[in-house]
């Protein structure tokens, strides 16, 4: 063989494993972002949802407008915000807040938890947040995957060449956090 064709060889395997590499991240980008697409849908349930739970609501507990109003806000930094980025992630983190101050409402009128309506739109809710809770799993499976791939040698080196970036979680937060390690309060009787 000759010395050029042995360097054509090199050059050609060389290149089919770049492209190889370059295909599986951008496959991994896109299922990053079905991933979130996934998390989007759920999200946008929760979204339409919350109206018909505020107004229930407010019916009971007409004095608390510093609930409604952050949800309205929490609602509205939604659409301002970008389709998958951190501000994006904050948003849904302050509205998945504002949700908890709702229920805590709620908590305080018996009458409220009977109405038949605010129970099917909190079963509605507690469905779509397990939905969104699975859809964040799988999303950060994704991301994690992805940004492996983009860090490990050599994919790192052409990651870094066509301006893959690691991507962020989508992490519940960290004020989010210590109210789920909390044990629950049961009381029986009130």
């Amino acid at each position: 063989m000759s010395g050029g064709l042995i360097t054509l060889i090199v050059v050609a395997v060389v290149a089919l494993f770049a492209i190889t590499l370059y295909n599986r991240i951008v496959a991994l980008k896109q299922r990053r972002s079905n991933a979130f697409s996934d998390i989007d849908v759920q999200l946008e349930q929760r979204y339409n949802t919350l109206p018909n739970m505020v107004e229930v609501v407010k019916g009971y507990a007409a004095h608390e407008k510093g609930v409604f109003e952050q949800v309205t806000n929490a609602r509205a930094s939604i659409k301002q915000s970008s389709r998958m980025g951190e501000d994006r992630f904050a948003a849904e983190q302050s509205l998945t807040t504002a949700i908890m101050g709702l229920y805590a409402v709620a908590e305080a009128y018996p009458q409220l938890k009977a109405d038949a309506n605010f129970q099917r739109l909190q079963n509605e809710m507690t469905d779509l947040e397990n939905k969104i809770s699975a859809a964040r799993r799988f999303f950060n499976a994704a991301t994690s995957e992805y940004n492996t791939a983009i860090q490990q040698f050599p994919a790192s080196l052409l990651a870094g060449a066509f301006g893959f970036r690691e991507e962020p979680f989508f992490e519940i937060g960290a004020d989010r956090v210590e109210q789920v390690r909390e044990v629950p309060q049961v009381k029986f009787g009130s």
